[in-house]
C-alpha cells in the first residue's frame, strides 16, 4: 500500500479552514478516482504546528501518480492555494505493517 501523507501547517484563520475543507476541498478531492481510502486527523495538540494530517492510499507509488496527475487530481492540488494559509507539506512512501508482539 503507498501512502501519501499531508500536513497542514495551523492556518491564519483555523474555522475558516475547516469549514472550506470539508465543505469545497472534500468535494474535490472524492472526484480522484483510485484511491484506496483516506484518513483525517484534526490535531488538538495547541503546541503542534500542525492542524490537520490527512492521509491518502493507493495501491502502488505509480497508482498514486496517475491519481495526482488525473485532472481530478490536479483539481485537489489547484485548490489548496485557496484555503491554505499556514503551509502544507507532502510526504509518501509505502507503508509497512509491524505487528505487536
Amino acid at each position: 500500500m503507498h501512502r501519501m501523507t499531508i500536513l497542514y501547517a495551523k492556518p491564519d484563520d483555523p474555522a475558516e479552514f475547516r469549514r472550506y475543507y470539508y465543505d469545497t476541498h472534500i468535494p474535490i478531492a472524492r472526484q480522484m478516482k483510485g484511491l484506496t481510502g483516506w484518513n483525517l486527523s484534526w490535531i488538538d495538540d495547541p503546541s503542534s504546528r500542525y492542524l490537520l494530517v490527512a492521509e491518502l492510499y493507493a495501491t502502488s507509488a505509480a497508482a498514486m501518480d496517475e491519481i495526482l496527475g488525473s485532472p481530478e487530481g490536479l483539481a485537489a492540488s489547484a485548490d489548496l492555494d485557496n484555503f491554505v494559509t499556514g503551509g502544507v507539506e507532502f510526504l509518501r512512501g509505502d507503508e509497512e505493517k509491524v505487528e505487536l508482539a
